[in-house]
């Protein structure tokens, strides 16, 4: 993916560097609270590497959300094709976000 850049941030695909931030934003207990797993660092490189091949493949995706100014990976924001059949019919398209919790309330989901 071509990455986005905004005000305050770039999105972008994913890094090596990232792996860290993505495992303690999906094992947090906060950022996690309406969803019923967490996910362990095996668990959590997997999906990375699923998030980095979906865009590689399509374009767009949930993409990193780095601070332009430091180059910091904050979490994740984008567009997702989903596969919730049947809670939500094959081809819908969700919007989502996780920030580790430092990062909320500073407008960057909304940026």
């Amino acid at each position: 993916m071509k990455p986005i850049r905004t005000e305050r941030l770039i999105l972008r695909n994913w890094e090596e560097r990232d792996r860290a931030l993505f495992h303690r934003i999906n094992s947090d207990e906060r950022v996690m609270e309406f969803f019923p797993f967490r996910r362990d660092r095996a668990a959590a490189d997997a999906k990375m590497d699923e998030l980095r091949a979906w865009i590689d493949e399509d374009g767009y995706g949930f993409a990193a959300a780095e601070i332009a100014a430091t180059g910091e990976c904050i979490g994740f924001v984008g567009l997702l094709q989903t596969d919730h059949v049947p809670s939500l019919p094959a081809g819908t398209i969700e919007i989502g976000w996780r920030l580790a919790p430092e990062y909320w309330r500073k407008g960057y989901v909304t940026e």
